[in-house]
């Protein structure tokens, strides 16, 4: 039988997470008004800040204008009592960005890729960040393949990476959470992030220094998929005999794609139309590096050759690598909010 019982720590801890997050999103509020955003007692409220502001978490701000009866105190979350790590891992190069509560960067840098080498010159690299920065308490990384789980399943050509369980060898080597996501579905969520968007329905495409790839947003959900195979859009059947990967490289092996001429385009155009018809986004987001509006005018024409104008979705671009990095701040922010004690 499923023990349903909950010690009081596991009761404690969806509480303190949104108090943590309501406070850290309204930037600063009363006890009264957590209270009242988070349908939360006004004794348990009070509880956990006393607690929180003995920490060290919070900060106690001053007081209210008083209405007529005592005033009221207004605390503020310490965007410095945790701090998260983002790093992303491409084919040249290692990104990597540490932040505070509330999104500011305390650092970035770039390192020399780490992806024809090994994960200990990763962990070597986060290991020097954690001792610079002790209140380091999470960490999210990007990898240009399918995660299950933090477990990279799909990664080629990178065979030391491949079917490496990243998220638990650095969780039991630095004891401290850690999200490990695909490049492409972070950057959708970063994109999604950036513009406040919410509930949409959106496809990034990449086609970057390892072929194209895609992060998939529907009704502002990430998808995965059921294998975590979601967005491998090389496999994508074109042309009776050639992959989407076969149609924009022809004759040009593994140099990185460029997004010209008439063949291209096509093939751009009718993945365009077959994720309008499958998913039917109300945008496909390219990265700004690799297009222009005249390209996406383009994309757009001949995208409706082969499905209704009416339906096909906005063409439009972003700063990739911003994108990539918010996403993975996210991620670590919720890991920091969601786990840390």
């Amino acid at each position: 039988m499923t023990n349903v019982f909950k010690t009081p720590k596991e009761i404690r801890e969806p509480l303190i997470y949104r108090i943590r997050a309501g406070l850290i999103m309204m930037g600063s509020a009363t006890k009264a008004e957590l209270s009242q955003r988070l349908g939360i007692s006004f004794p348990t409220v009070s509880k956990f800040l006393a607690q929180m502001e003995k920490d060290g978490e919070i900060r106690y701000t001053g007081e209210d204008d008083s209405s007529g009866g005592r005033r009221a105190k207004r605390y503020t979350y310490d965007p410095e009592y945790m701090l998260g790590l983002a790093v992303f891992i491409e084919k040249d190069e290692t990104n990597y960005s540490i932040f505070n509560c509330i999104g500011e960067v305390k650092e970035q840098g770039t390192k020399p890729s780490v992806l024809l080498q090994d994960a200990e010159l990763l962990a070597d690299l986060t290991e020097t960040l954690i001792e610079k920065y002790p209140r380091l308490r999470s960490v999210a990384i990007g990898v240009p393949g399918a995660v299950n789980n933090g477990k990279i399943i799909f990664i080629p050509p990178y065979e030391k990476f491949q079917d490496f369980d990243l998220k638990g060898e650095f969780e039991s080597r630095f004891q401290m959470p850690v999200a490990v996501e695909n490049d492409m579905n972070a950057s959708v969520l970063g994109y999604a992030s950036n513009f406040q968007l919410e509930n949409e329905s959106l496809v990034y495409l990449y086609f970057g220094q390892n072929g194209p790839g895609s992060g998939i947003m529907i009704n502002g959900d990430v998808v995965r998929g059921s294998t975590f195979f979601s967005g491998e859009i090389s496999f994508v059947p074109q042309y009776d005999n050639r992959s989407f990967l076969q149609a924009l490289q022809l004759e040009e092996g593994n140099r990185r794609i460029v997004l010209a001429g008439d063949n291209r385009i096509d093939a751009v155009a009718r993945l365009i139309a077959t994720l309008a018809a499958i998913l039917n986004p109300r945008a496909v987001v390219f990265c700004d590096d690799e297009v222009d509006e005249a390209l996406l005018a383009r994309f757009a024409d001949r995208s409706s050759a082969y499905i209704p104008k009416e339906h096909l979705p906005t063409l439009t671009m972003s700063n990739w690598r911003q994108d990539y990095l918010t996403g993975l701040q996210q991620l670590a922010l919720n890991l920091m909010i969601t786990e840390c004690c």
